[in-house]
């Protein structure tokens, strides 16, 4: 096969990537809520939150997210087209209406501790954390709505289910990083409570309905 042909056969079997194109309305507008969000916005605030304990060693799954949410679009980019647009489409509608709930009601958090307790790795890297991620634009929260979307496409995933300790190792994993997002302060349990209802909501839409249009399209006459 010539140089060109595979190309053209490359650009042809992964076209699907024009949906990343995405990453061109979200990014610029994620970047300027957070130049813009500083002072004035509503303060997200749960009476739980007061009884959640900070705790560093969480900065290690709350860091793995990115790598989780990477790899699992990945994963179904080149071997699951069809995941692949769910899980996108489940992923890029919960966080633009993230965008625009931030943009109508500007929020925030007064969550993080002033003073550290102890003095070690893992709280510098939550140090670190805390000064290139401001306090705001948290509500519904991000990191928790996408690892749900993820183990969703994971449950779906017939290919995935022959992979019962791929399975559940998403399951954990999503189920660390939701933890994180609390026991680091940075998000409040409404964050939580709001991302996980905005799931509920985006779920039917994107896949259970798909999959009742499926079998109705198997049976159309060819």
């Amino acid at each position: 096969m010539k140089a060109w042909d595979k190309v053209k056969y490359f650009i042809k079997k992964y076209r699907h990537a024009w949906v990343f194109l995405y990453a061109f309305i979200y990014m610029p507008w994620f970047i300027y809520l957070e130049n813009h969000v500083t002072s004035h916005f509503y303060v997200i605030h749960s009476p739980l939150d007061d009884y959640i304990p900070f705790v560093e060693y969480f900065i290690v799954p709350y860091v793995l997210w990115f790598f989780f949410i990477a790899l699992a679009i990945g994963y179904f980019f080149f071997t699951d087209r069809k995941g692949f647009y769910q899980l996108t489409a489940f992923l890029f509608t919960g966080m633009t209406i993230f965008l625009i709930i931030c943009t109508l009601f500007p929020n925030g958090l007064n969550l993080r501790p002033v003073v550290f307790e102890r003095d070690n790795v893992f709280v510098h890297m939550v140090q670190r954390l805390y000064t290139t991620d401001t306090p705001t634009n948290v509500l519904p929260s991000i990191h928790v709505f996408n690892s749900i979307g993820v183990t969703i496409a994971v449950s779906h995933s017939s290919a995935l289910k022959k992979h019962k300790t791929v399975q559940y190792a998403a399951y954990i994993m999503a189920f660390l990083i939701i933890l994180s997002t609390m026991f680091l302060k940075q998000h409040s349990v409404t964050d939580v409570i709001a991302a996980a209802a905005m799931a509920c909501v985006i779920y039917p839409l994107v896949y259970v309905t798909q999959e009742k249009k499926a079998p109705k399209l198997s049976h159309q006459p060819v």
